[in-house]
């Protein structure tokens, strides 16, 4: 167990790094934070020590210093890793805890290793109650880092929640396979629903997704969500059918070609996210209503990730 006295940094204060900052002041983990926006009042509140700039994680944090990172794929990763690589020292650890594509992090690893910074790549899932309250990290990383890290991480998770992948890369590439998995979950879902709003007579299907999470074989987190979704919303018909996503799974099906592993659910999962955005569907709603759910996704259109899906892998 990590020690109350400890201390680590978190760089992206929104709705996963927040959360895990909430979860540690909660438990008495002093944690430095910074933010490129405001940071929220209830985070000083329970004690956040904020750091202005990058820099400032030297001043506030013993060495070796640990700093996770949550802010979206792409450029703007390698640019808060070499602000952090500026001012860390040798030794200290930085950990990308984004949905960052896996060859990114393996590359980030070398360069930021030449500077005697160690480098973790820490895939993340629960969604915002999870980060509140107890999240699964697949972690990869060199041992000398993840000696220094995986106390942290455990502290944060779940109970069970927690597994060394391997390497620098593999921690993000066991979460873009995670994130495959469930893409294909959401779509049988998705189209369970779609079926049973076109059933020749009115079926009560809020109250049969409610049945469904009592013993039946799919019972699950997402089917809980959407339960409380459906049923907050009216059912389906004010719910827009465009989905939104980052565009990681998508980097899932490339790689699956290149290593000639068979992926059709998921692949398939991936295009009709795609016809979501052309046509009005219910399982697309349905699918809408359960990310909102665990991820805090918005219902609709949104530029902002369709900019971070655009920009999200580097290469």
């Amino acid at each position: 167990m990590i020690l109350p006295e400890s201390r680590f940094g978190i760089v992206g204060l929104g709705r996963i790094g927040g959360g895990l900052a909430q979860q540690a002041l909660a438990k008495g983990i002093q944690v430095a934070g910074h933010d490129k926006g405001e940071v929220s009042w209830d985070l000083v509140k329970r004690g956040l020590t904020v750091v202005d700039e990058p820099a400032g994680f030297r001043e506030v944090l013993a060495a070796p210093r640990v700093v996770l990172v949550y802010v979206p794929a792409g450029p703007v990763v390698d640019s808060v890793l070499d602000e952090l690589a500026e001012n860390l020292e040798e030794g200290d650890i930085v950990a990308d805890g984004g949905n960052s594509y896996w060859g990114d992090s393996i590359r980030r690893h070398h360069r930021v290793s030449k500077r005697g910074i160690l480098f973790c790549d820490v895939g993340t899932s629960g969604g915002m109650e999870g980060a509140r309250t107890g999240a699964c990290f697949m972690a990869g990383g060199e041992p000398g880092a993840m000696e220094r890290l995986e106390p942290i991480l455990r502290s944060l998770s779940v109970e069970g929640g927690y597994v060394h992948c391997g390497p620098p890369g593999s921690g993000h590439f066991v979460k873009l396979v995670h994130n495959g998995i469930e893409f294909g979950m959401l779509q049988a879902i998705g189209e369970g629903i779609d079926l049973l709003e076109r059933y020749h007579e009115d079926l009560p299907v809020a109250d049969v997704i409610r049945c469904w999470r009592h013993g039946s074989v799919i019972r699950s987190w997402l089917v809980d969500l959407l339960e409380e979704a459906y049923r907050e919303q009216g059912g389906l018909d004010q719910v827009p059918s465009h989905v939104e996503d980052t565009g990681e799974v998508a980097w899932l099906i490339a790689d699956a070609l290149r290593m000639e592993v068979p992926i059709p659910v998921i692949s398939q999962a991936v295009t009709q996210l795609f016809a979501s955005r052309d046509e009005q569907r219910d399982w697309a709603r349905a699918i809408a209503l359960m990310r909102r759910g665990f991820g805090g996704h918005p219902l609709g259109k949104d530029e902002d990730i369709k900019r971070e899906r655009q920009e999200g892998r580097l290469g």
